[in-house]
């Protein structure tokens, strides 16, 4: 029964090439798309059930292939930078403020940071200047909820000297 279904989901390649199209007008994306499904349908084979719409059953894996696929590039929002140094520009500082009353909160929240215990300040500092979670954790050579807990603790002695 299983070559039988591997030969039927090859034989239906080019219904799903024109399926693709409901999709994407590129035809490498739908190419790729084509050749996620099939993959996708010869892995889970066994999952098909006997007498059911095999070609319904593969549209159903492509249409959700397409649909994560897309929230993931979404998600992502990747650029890609080809300098030799691998500078990467024009990508925005989300740690600089653009409106003047973000300058202002900004400003307050870095006089403010200065009066929380210190065990809590580093962590945030470093945080706030572009560090992740992990690096702050290899740096501190503490366990990485440690440092989400003292960073989540420092902003929250920060926003009640704030609101004073």
């Amino acid at each position: 029964m299983t070559t039988e279904i591997t030969s039927q989901i090859c034989e239906l390649e080019g219904t799903l090439r024109q399926f693709t199209y409901r999709f994407t007008k590129n035809q490498e994306e739908s190419q790729d798309l084509v050749q996620d499904t099939i993959l996708k349908a010869l892995i889970y084979k066994n999952k098909f059930k006997k007498d059911t719409n095999l070609k319904g059953w593969l549209f159903t894996i492509m249409r959700n292939t397409f649909i994560n696929n897309y929230r993931k590039s979404k998600i992502a929002k990747t650029s890609t930078d080809n300098t030799k140094e691998l500078y990467f520009l024009n990508v925005a500082d989300s740690n600089t403020p653009s409106r003047p009353e973000k300058l202002f909160e900004f400003n307050e929240m870095w006089e403010n940071i200065n009066e929380v215990k210190e065990e809590l300040q580093i962590p945030f500092k470093m945080y706030e200047t572009g560090y992740k979670y992990h690096e702050i954790a290899d740096h501190l050579n503490i366990p990485i909820g440690t440092v989400k807990n003292r960073i989540f603790h420092a902003r929250k002695e920060i926003q009640k000297k704030m609101v004073k």
